[in-house]
């Protein structure tokens, strides 16, 4: 390490930037010269999120680090006013805030952020008694989260805090139930810059006919600008009528209330009103089998958690012959399905599968996908003693690290595995 400094700083941050995370902070604790470089590169900490909790834990040394290296997106767990009056003071320019399980009735401390684009409150153990912290934020924010947060306000008001925000692209609001909005046109009227938005649906079940039809779409018979809906705990009947307002649709991911909902299958409905359809997620409800027929050609994404058999999946690869991405967990046993994924999916580019129960033959058989470069392992666990069911590993098995080292001699390490989950911080975790 002698010879560590005389080489360019340049020759250094290109290779720290291969590094995770957290292998980042540990090459910063090995020497000050590696200190320096890497707090005093901003692009090396792009995208970085740090969690907060117990403020009194932190020195001036820690908050000078931070501030450094110019980190933008904070998660603070069990916060209060008096945190957030100390973050603004040491990162002013903060760009993305989340605040789970906040501990105060209110959140007026915001104000100070006055570059904040992105806000999460999850999980909240405090009531807010109103919304009239968003006020303050109306021009810079452009995402907004509020999941399991506890409201004293009525809807009406949530409603008009929410219309206030006219730069939105992202809105997600999950709750319990407690929630009563009649219809979605009135927050579709005021955010017309929306793109993506997520929303508990358990309080429906019969969608009007006005519910995504915003104010100024009205008898025009034109589309919305949403490329992006979420629809969490979804048991509603609906017609195509209501449903021409988002024929633009790119992106639809339902996740039912119920494994079989009704007689009806909703999802044939929906996907019949979507022709520019490209990704389609769909949790619980009918068997795939109700609405496989109906699954539009446009399909580039796929994530099917449902009950489905080998034939239901011959349907699929005809319907979707250009499928990229597909993220297959269904209800039953994956083991005779992996198999026949490369002769019915031959253009997959990622995959995102459970291992167990499938045969090493099986999952070797994936490298015959050409075009593969990511395949995402969800079970990667294992049982170190099959007497002990309650002991559990959460890290690959020897069995699954030698997979996939044979797998990736195959394809001459053309695919990437990732065996551990990497979820943004910033997000809830209802989906």
């Amino acid at each position: 390490m002698t010879s560590a400094p005389h080489l360019p700083a340049e020759l250094w941050l290109q290779v720290f930037s291969f590094l995770s995370w957290r292998d980042k902070l540990s090459v910063r604790c090995t020497c000050l010269h590696f200190r320096h470089l890497v707090d005093k590169s901003r692009p090396l900490w792009k995208g970085f999120c740090v969690i907060l909790q117990q403020f009194s834990r932190y020195n001036r040394p820690f908050w000078n680090s931070l501030a450094q290296r110019h980190v933008g997106r904070v998660l603070i767990r069990s916060g209060k006013r008096k945190y957030l009056t100390q973050l603004s003071s040491w990162l002013p320019a903060l760009d993305a805030l989340r605040l789970d399980d906040w501990r105060e009735g209110d959140v007026n401390e915001l104000k100070r952020f006055h570059r904040l684009q992105f806000l999460s409150l999850t999980s909240s153990s405090t009531p807010l008694k109103n919304l009239d912290f968003l006020f303050p934020l109306r021009h810079h924010l452009t995402h907004l989260s509020l999941c399991n947060v506890q409201l004293t306000c009525p809807a009406s008001h949530l409603l008009a805090a929410i219309s206030q925000l006219t730069h939105l692209t992202s809105l997600l609001v999950h709750h319990n139930g407690s929630l009563r909005v009649p219809t979605l046109s009135r927050v579709l009227t005021h955010l017309t810059e929306l793109k993506h938005l997520s929303w508990t649906m358990i309080t429906y079940k019969i969608l009007s006919h006005d519910f995504f039809s915003p104010v100024h779409l009205s008898g025009k018979g034109g589309a919305l600008c949403l490329s992006d809906l979420q629809l969490l705990n979804y048991d509603a009947m609906v017609t195509r009528e209501v449903l021409q307002p988002l024929s633009c649709l790119r992106s639809l991911s339902v996740y039912h209330l119920y494994s079989v909902p009704g007689p009806t299958c909703h999802m044939q409905t929906w996907l019949t009103s979507l022709p520019q359809l490209s990704s389609l997620t769909v949790y619980g409800g009918h068997p795939l089998a109700a609405y496989a027929d109906f699954l539009p050609s446009s399909l580039l994404s796929l994530t099917l958690c449902v009950d489905l058999e080998p034939e239901d999946l011959q349907v699929v690869s005809v319907r979707t012959p250009h499928l990229e991405h597909l993220h297959l967990e269904p209800w039953s046993s994956s083991s005779n399905l992996v198999r026949l994924l490369p002769q019915l999916f031959p253009c997959l580019r990622s995959l995102r599968i459970r291992h167990h129960h499938v045969s090493d033959g099986d999952f070797l058989q994936l490298h015959q996908l050409q075009q593969l470069n990511t395949l995402e392992v969800l079970d990667s666990f294992h049982r170190p003693d099959p007497t002990d069911p309650n002991w559990v590993v959460n890290k690959p098995s020897p069995r699954l690290l030698q997979l996939i080292l044979d797998l990736q001699k195959l394809t001459n390490h053309r695919i990437h595995v990732i065996t551990s989950l990497n979820r943004d911080l910033l997000t809830c975790h209802c989906v």
